[in-house]
C-alpha cells in the first residue's frame, strides 16, 4: 500500500490572468466551520454576499449570487436558460472566449452569428450595432474583459442600443469584475457573469452572476413546461422552445435555492462561499473606486519597466485590460523557455496565449491580491535576469528603476497599495 504525504505546494509568485493569489484573509475564512446549507446561520452569509455582489456588479437586480462551478458555468447558466432552439444570437469575436460563447450557444440550439475583429483590438460599437440591425438577433452576447489579448470592450452605446432594440445583452466580465468599472445598469446590461478566480482574489469555484427581470420573465415562461414524469414518452422526448436542457444551470430553480423558498436544488460549496463572503467583504472595504484605482496604478508601473528595458507591448493601447499586460515575445526567443525558467529560477508564473497568439506574447496579470508592488517589481526583475540569460539584449537595470520612478513620484498615500 502506498503511504501518500500530505501537500507542500511551492510558494509562487503568481502573475497569471488567473488564477491569481488568493487574499491570505479570504483563505482564513475558508477554515471556518461547516454549516448545514439550510441552517440559518448559513442562509444568513447566503443572503449577504448576494447584497455584497449587487454592489460590485453595481446594480439594482433582486438577483445576484454564485452558480457552483468555475467561471464557464456562469455563462452556461444565463444563456441555457434564456436560449431556445433556433434563437439568433450574436456573439462579437475579439479573443479566445469570444469563441467559448460560440460554442454554449450552439449546444443550445441557437442560430449563431458572428463578427471578428484582430486579436489586439476591441469593436467600435458602432460596427456591433450596424450588425445587430442586419441580424436582428434575441440576444448579444459578448465578453467585457477579453483576457487572451489583454483588451477592454466599451458597452455602454452597444447596451443602450440592445435595450432600445429589445434585444438581450449578456456579458462575460469573468476577468474586469472587481478589477475595472463594471455598471451593469447604467450600461443597460440583462445577464451578467464574473469569476472568483481573477480581481476577486477567491479561488476558482464559484461564478457570480446578475441578471435582470427581462432575463427573469423569460424565466418564468420557461418554467410553466411540465417536466420530471419518467414516463416511455419523456425518454425519447425532444426539448421544445419552452424546455431547458439543463438541470443543474437552470436559473428558475437557482432562484428558488437562492430565494425566501429555499427549496433544495444541490448541496452547496459551503467553504467556497466562505471564500466569496470575505472576497467581495474585501473588495467594498477597499471601496471599488480605490480598487479599481490601484490596478491602474500597478500597471503603469509594470507597463513603465516593460517598455524601459526594451521590450514591446502587444495590443491596441487606447483600449487595454488593466489588470493583464501583453507583451510582445522577442524575435528568435523561445517563449516558453522563459516562462520554465522564470517559474524554476524565481518561482513566479506568466501566462503565455492562446490559437494565433500562442508563442507570440506573454500576458501579466496584475489582479486583485497579486496586483502588489513587490510583485511588480519582482517580475520585471526576474525577467531582466531572464531574458539576459536568453541572449535578450535588454536595457539593464532600467525596468527596476523606471517602475520604482512610477512608485515615487506619484501620490504618496499610494505607495502603500
Amino acid at each position: 500500500m502506498v503511504v501518500f504525504s500530505e501537500l507542500h505546494t511551492p510558494l509562487r509568485t503568481i502573475m497569471t490572468p488567473g488564477p491569481v493569489e488568493v487574499d491570505p484573509r479570504v483563505l482564513r475564512a475558508m477554515s471556518t466551520p461547516i454549516l448545514g446549507q439550510f441552517d440559518p446561520a448559513f442562509t444568513t452569509i447566503m443572503n449577504e454576499v448576494m447584497t455584497m455582489l449587487r454592489q460590485v456588479f453595481q446594480t439594482k437586480n433582486t438577483w445576484a449570487f454564485p452558480i457552483d462551478g468555475t467561471s464557464r458555468s456562469g455563462n452556461e447558466a444565463i444563456l441555457c436558460s434564456i436560449i431556445e432552439p433556433g434563437d439568433r444570437v450574436l456573439v462579437p469575436i475579439y479573443g479566445r472566449f469570444g469563441h467559448l460563447l460560440v460554442e454554449i450557444c450552439e449546444r443550445y440550439g441557437a442560430d449563431v452569428y458572428s463578427i471578428e475583429c484582430p486579436w489586439g483590438d476591441v469593436f467600435d460599437p458602432k460596427v456591433v450595432i450596424e450588425e445587430i440591425e442586419k441580424v436582428s438577433p434575441k440576444i448579444v452576447a459578448i465578453v467585457h474583459g477579453e483576457t487572451s489579448t489583454g483588451r477592454l470592450q466599451p458597452l455602454e452605446e452597444i447596451g443602450r442600443a440592445c435595450r432600445e432594440r429589445d434585444v438581450l445583452l449578456v456579458v462575460d466580465a469573468v476577468a474586469s469584475i472587481g478589477g475595472v468599472e463594471v455598471k451593469t445598469d447604467e450600461w443597460f446590461i440583462d445577464g451578467m457573469i464574473g469569476g472568483t478566480q481573477k480581481c476577486l482574489s477567491v479561488p476558482s469555484g464559484l461564478a457570480p452572476i446578475t441578471y435582470n427581470e427581462r432575463i427573469e420573465n423569460i424565466l418564468y415562461a420557461r418554467k410553466k413546461v411540465e417536466r420530471g414524469i419518467a414516463t416511455e414518452q419523456d425518454l425519447n422526448y425532444k426539448r421544445s422552445n419552452h424546455f431547458i436542457a439543463s438541470n443543474y444551470f437552470d436559473l428558475s430553480m437557482l432562484q428558488d435555492y437562492w430565494g425566501p423558498r429555499r427549496l433544495n436544488h444541490h448541496t452547496e460549496a459551503t467553504s467556497m462561499i466562505y471564500a466569496l463572503h470575505e472576497g467581495l467583504r474585501l473588495v467594498l472595504l477597499e471601496g471599488l473606486e480605490e480598487r479599481f484605482n490601484r490596478h491602474q496604478y500597478h500597471e503603469r508601473a509594470l507597463i513603465a519597466g516593460i517598455e524601459a528595458m526594451g521590450l514591446k507591448l502587444f495590443g491596441d493601447s487606447s483600449n487595454k485590460l488593466p489588470c493583464v499586460t501583453c507583451i510582445e515575445i522577442p524575435k528568435g526567443i523561445d517563449g516558453e523557455s522563459v516562462r520554465k525558467m522564470l517559474l524554476e529560477a524565481f518561482s513566479i508564473e506568466i501566462a503565455s496565449s492562446f490559437g494565433p497568439l500562442h508563442g507570440k506574447i506573454w500576458r501579466i496579470g496584475t489582479m486583485g491580491y497579486s496586483c502588489r508592488k513587490e510583485n511588480v517589481l519582482a517580475v520585471l526583475g526576474a525577467l531582466e535576469a531572464v531574458l539576459i540569460r536568453h541572449g535578450v539584449n535588454v536595457h539593464r537595470g532600467d525596468a527596476i528603476q523606471a517602475s520604482l520612478d512610477v512608485y515615487m513620484s506619484e501620490n504618496q498615500s499610494l505607495l502603500k497599495l
